[in-house]
C-alpha cells in the first residue's frame, strides 16, 4: 500500500429489509468511493439519520412496521434531516406509487430490478444537486452576514454623520442651534413661506445686565446661567399649546442673545410664545444681585412678523425684531415688545 487515503465522494444511507439488496448496493457504492451505511428497517433508518445525517438516502418502500413513505415523511418533518435527499428504490412500478413517493419528499425513484449504471448515475446526480444546494445556502448565509455587517457599518456611518452634522449646527455651550444654523434655517423658511404667502415670525431675546452677572458670579456661573435659560426656553416652546408650530428653531444668536424662528406664526401667536419665554426665564429664579430690575435674571424680548415676498429679505425681519428688542430695553428691560408693522410688499 502507498499510504494514500481515498477521499470519499459521499455518505450514503441504504435502507432495505432484504440483506442481499443491502449487500449488493453497499458493495457497489463502496467500490465507487462512496461511504455506505446499511440498515434493515425504517426505525433504524430514522435513528441512523438523526445520529449522523447522511448526504443521501436510498430507501426501500415495502418494509414491515414502517414503510418507506412513512420514513421519508418523518425525515422531512425533522429539521436535522429534512434537507437530506431521498431516492426511493422499489419493485412498485405504478405511476401512483411514484407520485406518492414524490409527494412525501422523495427526489428520485428507481424501479427494481435496478441497473447498476442507473443507480450510480442517479446517486451522482443527486449528490451534485445536494452539493450545489449546500454551496448556495452557504453563499446565501455569507451574503446575508455581509449585508448585515454592511447595514451596521452604514448605520454607524449615518450616526457619525448625523453627530457631525449636529456638532456643525449646534452651539457648543448651550446645545441650541448656532448662528450658522439660524441663518440657514431662516433663509430656508423664508423661501418656503414665500411660496405659500404665509407669515414668518422671529423672536430675539437678550439677557438683561448679563455683563454684570459675569462680573459678579464669574464666567463659569455665566455659562451655567445661559444653559439654564436655554432649557427654560425649550420648555416654554414645547408647551402643548405650541404643538401647532412644530418647526420652531431656538438658536444662540450672540453671546447672551437668543433667537426663535417660528414658521406659519402670525403676530398674535408669536407674541404668545414670546410671553411664555419671558415668563419661563423669570420662573427659573436665577439670582442676580446686581440687576437694576430685580433679584432674578430676566430677559428683554423683541418680536417681529412678516409675510415673505420677493421685495423683502430675511435681514429685514431680523432688523425689525432687533428694533423691537432695542425698544424693550429702552422701556426698562424685562418685557416683551412687538414690532407693529406687518409688511406685505
Amino acid at each position: 500500500m502507498d499510504g494514500t487515503t481515498t477521499l470519499k465522494k459521499g455518505d450514503i444511507l441504504i435502507v432495505d429489509d432484504t440483506p442481499n439488496n443491502l449487500r449488493l448496493l453497499s458493495t457497489l457504492l463502496q467500490n465507487h468511493d462512496y461511504e455506505a451505511r446499511s440498515v434493515l428497517s425504517g426505525e433504524m433508518a430514522l435513528r441512523a439519520a438523526r445520529s449522523a445525517a447522511p448526504d443521501l438516502i436510498l430507501l426501500d418502500i415495502s418494509m414491515p412496521v414502517m414503510d418507506g413513505y412513512e420514513v421519508c415523511r418523518q425525515l422531512k418533518a425533522d429539521t436535522n434531516t429534512r434537507e437530506v435527499p431521498v431516492i426511493f428504490i422499489s419493485a412498485f412500478n405504478e405511476a401512483m406509487d411514484k407520485v406518492r413517493a414524490f409527494e412525501v419528499g422523495g427526489v428520485d425513484y428507481i424501479t427494481k430490478p435496478f441497473q447498476w449504471a442507473e443507480v450510480l448515475v442517479r446517486v451522482e446526480n443527486q449528490l451534485k444537486i445536494r452539493s450545489l444546494q449546500t454551496q448556495l445556502l452557504a453563499q446565501n448565509a455569507q451574503l446575508q452576514q455581509e449585508i448585515q455587517e454592511r447595514l451596521k457599518v452604514e448605520s454607524a456611518l449615518q450616526a457619525a454623520n448625523q453627530k457631525l452634522q449636529n456638532l456643525a449646527n449646534s452651539d457648543g455651550l448651550t446645545g441650541a442651534a448656532n448662528r450658522r444654523r439660524f441663518d440657514e434655517y431662516l433663509q430656508m423658511q423664508w423661501e418656503e413661506l414665500q411660496q405659500q404667502c404665509t407669515p414668518l415670525s422671529l423672536i430675539l431675546c437678550d439677557v438683561d445686565y448679563f455683563k454684570r452677572y459675569n462680573d459678579t458670579y464669574g464666567h463659569l456661573a455665566g455659562d451655567s446661567c445661559l444653559q439654564a435659560i436655554v432649557r427654560g426656553i425649550e420648555e416654554a416652546i414645547a408647551q402643548p399649546e405650541q404643538e401647532l408650530i412644530p418647526k420652531m428653531l431656538l438658536a444662540r444668536y450672540g453671546g447672551e442673545e437668543f433667537a426663535i424662528v417660528i414658521p406659519h406664526a402670525d403676530r398674535e401667536l408669536a407674541y404668545k410664545v414670546a410671553r411664555e419665554i419671558h415668563k419661563a426665564v423669570q420662573q427659573l429664579h436665577i439670582a442676580h444681585a446686581h440687576s437694576s430690575i430685580g433679584a432674578w435674571v430676566t430677559v428683554s424680548v423683541g418680536v417681529a412678523t412678516a409675510i415673505p415676498t420677493p421685495s423683502l429679505d430675511p435681514k429685514d425681519l431680523i432688523a425689525r425684531a432687533d428694533d423691537a428688542l432695542y425698544a424693550a430695553k429702552a422701556q426698562g428691560r424685562d418685557r416683551v415688545v412687538v414690532d407693529e408693522t406687518l409688511k406685505k410688499n
